[in-house]
């Protein structure tokens, strides 16, 4: 195992410290080792201290160093690290490295993004062989440990009326609102958007096409986006249709995500996520911020990319004045100056009635801002707590009975007609039970 981390700011290896954003953490990493650090504890901190690590530029014009970690903080959206170069190892050429690029994992244009990657390679090992280091300078290095399996800790329901007790007895504060999300495998799915989904090797599948996947679906079905007043009325739209998106489906109604938690994968543990935030922090469909964050939609990933929260004249850049003319052909009377933080955020939005699924769902979203990650436990604004569910087969007829079922949670008649030739077909156990 090893870190390899990517910035662009030239010299910044030169420091003793240096800030990652959230966001760029865990990218271009193997999907299980991401789940292992996906909640930063201290002791996977201390692991991660003892992985060796390259230390690069973007780029492939610039030497690499070879180093540790010797300090890691979360700083609200940032990860402060501290490290020191080992003086015995002198500077690599990316020349000498890009031949063993694959047998270090590191991809097609990994080294051209700023980034911090955990690799499951053995760093030293394989630079011995490819006798770009000898044994002597690596003497005393830590065994590598991997990173442990993680454990649940949330409370477990086997039944519809375990599941309300646990709803009902959670903590709620006067003016806050509460929304639920449902998922059938608890160990597979994760808090983001589609948009932001990998393969099994850490890969974006949709991410850099954002702007394409939007504009194709725009021309090729035009007339069914015409209703649509805002730029979130069409995300919202292209989710019902099933492309990716930078929205999360939740809902108001925690037995909806209880029969999302049961609906499929038998055998494996659901999970129903509760987010509960202050009332004054949920947005409606004309909201500014959300005009703000879904029109990310319509900026190509290099422009997107561009954007720099660190300058004082934010809304001076190119990338920033492009957006706000996309938010002023909705919003004429839009204010051209954008809160840098508003589009890092993650938003929960009551967007528009607009078909009968929403309305059936009780549904909402939650909309997710540049490079937006939730962590865990949640953001500033959004608290996040969960609940494991077992004995799905079960749930789902006592659902059934409350009327809850796919024939009412998908409200389409082909969806009503699977509903009720399921209910009464034939079945032979049945018939002899019965005689």
């Amino acid at each position: 195992m090893y870190n390899l981390l990517v910035t662009a700011k030239r010299g910044a290896w030169d420091q003793p410290f240096y800030e990652f954003d959230k966001s760029r953490f865990l990218e271009y990493t193997t999907e299980s080792v991401a789940e292992a650090f996906k909640s930063l504890s201290p002791n996977l901190i201390d692991i991660l201290k003892g992985y060796p690590c390259i230390f690069a530029y973007e780029g492939e014009d610039q030497d690499l160093r070879i180093g540790k970690l010797t300090s890691i903080k979360e700083r609200g959206r940032k990860l402060l690290i501290e490290f020191e170069l080992d003086q015995n190892i002198p500077p690599i050429p990316f020349a000498d490295i890009e031949p063993i690029g694959p047998l270090l994992d590191i991809r097609n244009w990994e080294i051209n993004r700023t980034h911090w990657a955990v690799k499951d390679e053995d760093l030293f090992e394989r630079l011995v062989t490819a006798e770009l280091l000898n044994k002597e300078q690596i003497q005393g290095a830590e065994k590598q440990e991997k990173p442990p399996t993680k454990s649940s800790t949330s409370p477990k329901v086997a039944s519809v009326k375990g599941f309300i007790g646990k709803v009902l007895s959670s903590e709620r504060e006067s003016g806050s609102e509460f929304f639920y999300r449902g998922h059938s495998n608890k160990n597979k799915y994760k808090l983001e958007p589609s948009l932001s989904r990998k393969d099994d090797d850490g890969n974006y599948l949709y991410l850099e096409n954002e702007h394409i996947l939007y504009r194709e679906l725009l021309v090729s079905n035009s007339a069914d986006f015409q209703s649509d007043e805002y730029t979130l009325d069409k995300l919202v739209r292209m989710q019902h249709y099933s492309l990716p998106t930078r929205l999360l489906d939740i809902t108001s109604n925690p037995l909806i995500a209880l029969y999302f938690a049961c609906k499929s994968a038998p055998n494996e543990d659901g999970e129903v996520i509760v987010f509960s935030m202050p009332r004054k922090e949920v947005k409606y469909f004309d909201s500014d911020v959300a005009s703000c964050i879904a029109n990310l939609v319509r900026l190509p990933k290099e422009e997107k990319d561009k954007i720099s929260f660190e300058i004082e004249n934010f809304n001076g850049q190119t990338p920033i004045k492009r957006l706000i003319h996309f938010i002023r052909e909705e919003k004429p009377y839009f204010e051209p100056k954008i809160m840098p933080d508003d589009l890092r955020k993650i938003i929960c939005v009551k967007g528009k009635q607009s078909n009968d699924r929403i309305s059936s769902q009780s549904g909402a979203f939650l909309l997710y801002g540049l490079d937006a990650v939730m962590d865990e436990e949640g953001t500033p604004e959004i608290t996040v707590t969960r609940i494991t569910v077992d004995n799905k087969e079960k749930i789902l007829k006592e659902l059934d009975l409350l009327n809850i079922n796919e024939s009412t949670v998908f409200p389409y008649i082909e969806n009503s007609a699977r509903y009720v030739a399921d209910k009464y077909k034939f079945n032979k156990a049945l018939q002899r039970t019965s005689r």
